[in-house]
């Protein structure tokens, strides 16, 4: 095979993005980078006025969009997204499992429905999920790209009562590397994004709980969405075609090493 020089491209013509959480925050950034590069973009989340919000944003720029309510702790939502997705935009070739859920809470006074809540919506969705888009890429005889967004909590956890989020994330981490293996066969690639803290309406807040937790990172900052558009366009780009179970960091060194 003869490659370009240089070998990357961020032209997604053709090609079908379904991104969960796209209402806000990162997963609103992921959606209009997206359809930014060309793709298709099915934008889900259980707030159908914000994805509405989103969706004509993407149509103005000259975009496609298709606003999809979802609830990902309904399994029967998750496999109905997909051919909905499907029906309007075309076979999704580009999954983004950006939607998530703190505990914030000590692991030991965590009652049962929200330990329930939080496995489902940061573990058992993304899984889920990943496993009818396989389905359907496998049956298309078509390659695909899944992007996961896991946490550094994945890596590091200083206490504070978010115990599960950072074992569910550590879960998202092993799913990747797991996934990546079992449909390498197929040309689907599952990666990972691990970022550190980033300026969402999730930690928006945290840092009403806690306060300004920048002043402990080396930079004294917290991330902006638009400091990971290229890590994302890499993972689903075709220059990372041979990129897969990956996790990348990026967390502005604010953990540590």
């Amino acid at each position: 095979m003869t490659y370009p020089l240089p070998n990357a491209s961020n032209d997604l013509s053709g090609q079908t993005a379904l991104v969960t959480g796209a209402s806000s925050g990162l997963g609103r950034r992921f959606a209009l980078v997206l359809a930014a590069c060309g793709a298709k973009v099915a934008v889900t989340g259980r707030r159908l006025d914000r994805l509405e919000t989103l969706a004509a944003e993407i149509r103005a720029a000259g975009g496609q969009a298709e606003p999809l309510v979802l609830d990902v702790i309904d399994a029967a939502q998750l496999i109905d997204v997909v051919a909905r997705a499907e029906q309007a935009l075309g076979l999704v070739t580009i999954l983004i499992n950006n939607a998530g859920i703190p505990d914030a809470q000590r692991a030991h006074k965590m009652p049962l429905e929200l330990i329930d809540r939080v496995l489902d919506t940061n573990l058992r969705a993304p899984y889920l999920l990943s496993c009818e888009v396989a389905r359907k890429l496998i049956a298309a005889k078509s390659p695909g790209r899944m992007v996961n967004i896991a946490s550094m909590a994945a890596f590091q956890y200083g206490g504070g009562g978010a115990a599960l989020y950072s074992i569910t994330k550590a879960g998202v981490v092993r799913l990747t590397e797991a996934l990546a293996v079992e449909w390498a066969p197929f040309n689907i690639n599952v990666n990972c994004i691990a970022p550190g803290a980033f300026s969402s309406e999730m930690m928006d807040g945290m840092l009403a709980r806690v306060g300004d937790i920048a002043q402990r990172f080396p930079r004294k900052r917290i991330g902006d969405p638009a400091q990971m558009d290229a890590t994302l366009l890499y993972l689903v780009s075709p220059a990372a075609d041979f990129v897969t179970g990956a996790v990348i960091k990026i967390d502005d060194a604010q953990g540590g090493r």
